[in-house]
């Protein structure tokens, strides 16, 4: 199936492109880009006045599948990347069973395959997250495993997390790490400060993140492993990744949108849709972030997309379970907080949500390139509207941002020369 893509403002950041170019896509590949394509194709885009970059990559969703389907499978959850304009996600191992085997490595890339978006399933690194042996790194690497992670908890384990690093480095894997020392929780169900306070609800400190983004920079630096720090939140995150990008250590970061767009004075009550690990934070922290991402610090925008039942997130936040979805609302509330209130150029964005996630997973993506894959996105920022998650595709509908007026719309998915997602 060919594609011509026409008239589009075309952001391509692997040569830093920003022009009117037409795209033509034949066999899965990008084959011509220039400024007039007169040439017949099977399916003709007229992109005028909208915007084509490269397919989107998350680093960081959770797609609940195996074991947790009522809240997420891996074809709703792959259908909401697509509509996102994700055409790769890395899928964190906190399934049940855990993603701890080459088996269910390669149960959820080859299910996966049938939805149009690339699923790199991330392996845990102890066996079943229990933080007492490493998990089968060699057999996960084997089946085609590329990056390792506990997220939803850090390894506690210092020795253990060494040799899960030693490994890692010598296999050219990627560690993506959740920070959160668990002795520092106490309970807390949001940021501790005065809106805790207010609320009377059980607070998380800043130090129970920066403690071990601090030890895993040291391990990074002592082993040589890639080390991908998930969804920072603080104000000393944003230092020591500056400060380790300039000793020259393997080090990258990435921002969700909750955290760079919402602050605790945000949150309206006991709500658990503002109930996300790690916190929302306080305004100067929110800021840092926003300044990170401009200064390129901040690498990468992910979503740490986390769909939950409507009755999980009905409780309150002393109760239900942290997390909320992303992949729907990822590129209209970056280009909305970040593009259209001068933080980040279109440019900037287009490497932190393709180019530089592509770069530090080791694959294919965030070019437009002749040759290249036929991975593209096409959406609209001229429009204003309201995320309304009545219209969510995933089956996770647990949002703070309901309601929310934004802009950046996506039209078209491309994955592979073929269109899997287009907004009627």
């Amino acid at each position: 199936m060919s594609i011509l893509i026409k008239g589009g403002r075309v952001i391509d950041p692997s040569d830093e492109t920003d022009a009117v170019r037409d795209i033509l896509i034949d066999e899965g590949k990008i084959v011509k880009v220039s400024e007039n394509i007169d040439e017949s194709a099977d399916e003709i885009i007229d992109a005028k006045g909208q915007i084509v970059m490269p397919a989107f990559i998350d680093l960081h969703v959770h797609l609940r599948d195996p074991g947790q389907t009522y809240k997420e499978t891996i074809e709703s959850g792959c259908a909401a990347a697509a509509k996102g304009g994700f055409t790769r996600v890395f899928a964190m191992p906190n399934t049940k069973p855990v993603a701890d085997s080459a088996e269910i490595i390669k149960d959820v890339e080859e299910r996966a395959k049938k939805t149009g978006v690339k699923v790199h399933q991330v392996g845990a690194i102890t066996k079943g997250q229990m933080n007492k042996e490493l998990a089968d790194l060699e057999g996960m690497y084997n089946a085609g495993c590329i990056a390792l992670s506990e997220d939803g908890k850090s390894v506690m384990n210092s020795q253990l997390y060494r040799e899960a690093m030693e490994f890692a480095a010598a296999h050219d894997m990627v560690v993506m790490a959740h920070c959160e020392d668990i002795n520092l929780v106490h309970g807390g169900v949001m940021n501790r400060d005065e809106k805790s306070k207010e609320l009377g609800l059980p607070g998380i400190t800043n130090a129970t993140e920066d403690v071990i983004i601090a030890r895993d920079i040291l391990l990074s630096k002592e082993t040589g492993a890639r080390l991908h720090l998930c969804h920072c939140s603080t104000e000393d995150s944003v230092r020591m990744i500056r400060e380790a990008k300039e000793d020259g250590l393997k080090v990258s970061g990435e921002v969700c949108p909750h955290h760079f767009t919402l602050c605790t004075e945000d949150i309206p009550g006991d709500d658990a849709n503002f109930k996300m690990n790690p916190p929302l934070r306080t305004r100067e922290d929110m800021e840092i972030l926003r300044e990170g991402l401009e200064d390129d610090i901040m690498d990468v925008i992910s979503t740490d997309h986390a769909p939950h039942s409507a009755e999980e997130k009905a409780k309150s936040m002393k109760e239900a379970p942290f997390g909320i979805v992303g992949l729907e609302t990822s590129l209209a509330l970056s280009w909305t907080t970040l593009v259209e209130g001068k933080y980040l150029t279109p440019m900037q964005l287009a490497k932190k949500m393709s180019l530089n996630p592509a770069k530090i997973a080791h694959v294919e993506g965030g070019s437009l390139a002749e040759g290249k894959p036929g991975d593209v996105v096409v959406f609209n920022v001229s429009e204003e509207y309201e995320i309304n998650p009545d219209k969510f595709v995933s089956m996770g509908k647990n949002t703070p941002f309901a309601g929310k007026k934004v802009k950046g719309r996506v039209l078209y998915t491309i994955s592979d020369g073929k269109i899997i997602y287009k907004n009627k």
